[in-house]
């Protein structure tokens, strides 16, 4: 049985992180919120180490899943699944975001040397 609703804050948690790495613009449109939404989530998102903040250039930042935001992404997906409000392809992205884990292992050990 498919139910219409609203997205609940995890659904767009889950669509921000499946996007992998994007700037703010290409999240907003895609995930389908206004600004003022985008930058409480983001903020939100980087507080809990779910995402990075990456300068790519001169004024260009983007938003990058880290590995716990990869596992978090799993964990949804996989109750989502269970409650049937998604379907398989979401899965496949946690392969594409699966190299985001060694650069947050990275991150969490020089983290380590500074305590």
């Amino acid at each position: 049985m498919k139910l219409e609703r609203r997205r609940s804050s995890i659904e767009i948690i889950a669509d921000i992180l499946r996007l992998g790495e994007a700037g703010k613009t290409e999240i907003m449109y895609s995930v389908n919120m206004s600004f003022f939404q985008l930058q409480k989530y983001l903020k939100y998102l980087l507080e809990l180490g779910l995402i990075d903040k990456v300068t790519v250039g001169n004024p260009t930042i983007t938003y990058r899943v880290t590995e716990k935001g990869v596992r978090l992404l799993h964990n949804i997906e996989a109750i989502l699944k269970i409650l049937e409000f998604t379907d398989d392809d979401s899965i496949n992205d946690l392969l594409r975001l699966s190299t985001a884990g060694q650069r947050e292992k990275e991150r969490e050990k020089e983290l380590e040397h500074v305590r």
